[in-house]
C-alpha cells in the first residue's frame, strides 16, 4: 500500500489519492509487492484480516492488469469483473503467487518456464470458468449456483452493465474490507466480554 510520511494509506480513507496506485493510473507495469514478503506463503482469502486483504486486493489487481496487458488476454480469459467471481479470484491469486515465486531473484533459473507451462493450464481453466459464470466484457452477473435437493432455491443474479470497472473494483474492495472489519470488531468484543 502507498504510504505518506510513513503512514499506510487506505481506500477507506476519504483523502486517499487513488491515482498514486498503478491500478488506477493506467500503468501496465508491475514489479511485485511494494515490500518484500518473506517467505511467500499460500494465500487464503477466507482468513485475511481487513488490513491484509486491502493490500492483497490492490497488489493482485495491479498484477492482473499487468498480466492481461502484457499477454494481450481477451475478456474470455480475464474479464473486467474477475473480482466479483470467487473461482476467478482463487485461480488468479494462485497464479500471481506462482509468478512471484518464479521470478524471485533467488529462484531457480528454470522457474519462469515452469510458470509459463502452468499459465497455459490456468488460461484454459479461466476460459472454462468465465464461460460458466457468464461474465463478459460489457456485462456481468453473479455466478449461478446449483440448488441441491433439500436446499432453498438460490436467487438468480441480475445482469449488470459494466460502466466503470475501476470504480466497481474500489467499491468491491471497500465493501470487503468493511465486512472483514465488522468480523474483527465482533471477535474483539467477544474476547473482551
Amino acid at each position: 500500500m502507498p504510504t505518506v510520511d510513513g503512514q499506510q494509506e487506505s481506500l477507506l480513507d476519504p483523502d486517499y489519492d487513488a491515482s498514486i496506485h498503478p491500478m488506477f493510473n493506467g500503468s501496465a507495469e508491475y514489479s511485485g509487492h511494494d515490500e518484500p514478503v518473506e517467505p511467500l506463503r499460500p494465500l487464503n482469502w477466507n482468513l485475511l484480516s481487513s488490513e491484509e486483504a486491502e493490500a492483497e486486493w490492490l497488489d493482485l489487481n495491479a498484477w492482473v492488469d499487468w498480466l492481461r496487458s502484457t499477454y494481450g488476454l481477451a475478456p474470455t480469459v480475464i474479464p473486467p469483473y474477475w473480482h466479483r467471481h470467487d473461482e476467478l479470484i482463487w485461480e488468479l491469486s494462485a497464479l500471481h503467487l506462482h509468478w512471484l515465486n518464479s521470478y524471485d531473484p533467488d529462484g531457480s533459473p528454470s522457474a519462469p518456464i515452469m510458470w509459463h507451462r502452468d499459465f497455459a493450464d490456468a488460461r484454459q481453466r479461466l476460459r472454462e470458468w468465465v464461460a460458466t459464470c457468464g461474465t463478459r466484457l460489457d456485462r456481468d452477473r453473479p455466478t449461478r449456483q446449483t440448488t441441491w435437493p433439500g436446499e432453498d432455491a438460490q436467487p438468480s443474479g441480475v445482469e449488470v452493465v459494466i460502466e466503470d470497472r475501476g470504480a466497481d473494483f474500489v467499491e468491491f474492495v471497500v465493501e470487503d474490507i468493511a465486512a472483514r472489519r465488522r468480523i474483527e470488531d465482533r471477535a474483539r468484543a467477544g474476547r473482551a466480554g
